[in-house]
């Protein structure tokens, strides 16, 4: 019972990027059970339902206008933004020496610059709140060795992981930021990056748990981030593979 004079504690709430399927749907699922607030983003309407309650607005992350607006909406819908999680990026397998400047281009803008894009935007709004905020980045194992067939996304994912760095030093100690480097994870487009389920069986057998990640190892660890028991990390590249 809530006694007078006392206020009921807000939900807080997450932005979660490209959370319409993949990692970031079950990213939005387990925030959605764990009671955030959730917004989420992708270029295009998602197929599928999302969770109820959860606030879609269309954009392309790689243009700074348009995550403005992702912002924006956040700020208009529930008021606050407690925390961001740049999970949107990826990259289709193309040998460097066949990659296009343009197509490169295109990938260092989404797995780098867009979540930079991000991160600066949320760290505008969380500066002004008392509690502050946190930023989650999803890198790579990609961006921690060599990252053959897809260099580009290698290099864009080692230059998430010293920018979030730069960010926990530069803006502590009101806003933390951390990253997972994650490991290959059972999507609905597993096949495309690893095989056929036999092939997928042989990648799992590689793995010293004998299994490929599922979206929700990621979301277990994006919420303990996101929670008081990570208060003191930032600047942390966590391995989760």
């Amino acid at each position: 019972m809530i006694t007078h004079g006392a206020a009921m504690a807000r939900a807080r709430t997450v932005w979660i990027t490209g959370g319409t399927k993949g990692i970031g749907l079950g990213l939005v699922q387990a925030f959605c059970a764990a009671g955030y607030q959730v917004v989420t983003c992708a270029r295009s309407a998602p197929e599928n339902p999302l969770p109820q309650g959860v606030l879609f607005h269309a954009a392309d992350l790689r243009d700074p206008d348009q995550v403005a607006g992702c912002v924006a909406a956040c700020m208009d819908h529930f008021g606050a933004l407690d925390v961001l999680i740049n999970n949107a990026g990826g990259s289709p397998m193309v040998e460097a020496a066949q990659a296009s400047p343009r197509f490169s281009e295109a990938i260092i803008k989404l797995n780098l610059l867009a979540p930079l894009y991000c991160a600066t935007q949320a760290q505008a709004v969380m500066a002004q709140q008392a509690e502050g905020g946190v930023v989650i980045n999803i890198a790579s194992v990609s961006g921690l060795r060599a990252s053959p067939g897809t260099a580009a996304y290698g290099a864009a994912k080692a230059g998430l992981i010293n920018l979030t760095q730069s960010l926990a030093v530069e803006w502590a100690p009101k806003v933390r930021v951390n990253a997972i480097a994650l490991g290959m994870v059972a999507t609905a487009s597993a096949q495309d990056h690893y095989g056929e389920a036999e092939a997928q069986e042989r990648v799992a057998a590689s793995v010293p748990l004998q299994r490929l990640a599922h979206a929700d190892d990621a979301a277990d660890l994006c919420l303990f981030l996101a929670g008081a028991g990570a208060r003191y990390m930032s600047g942390a590249c966590i391995p989760l593979h």
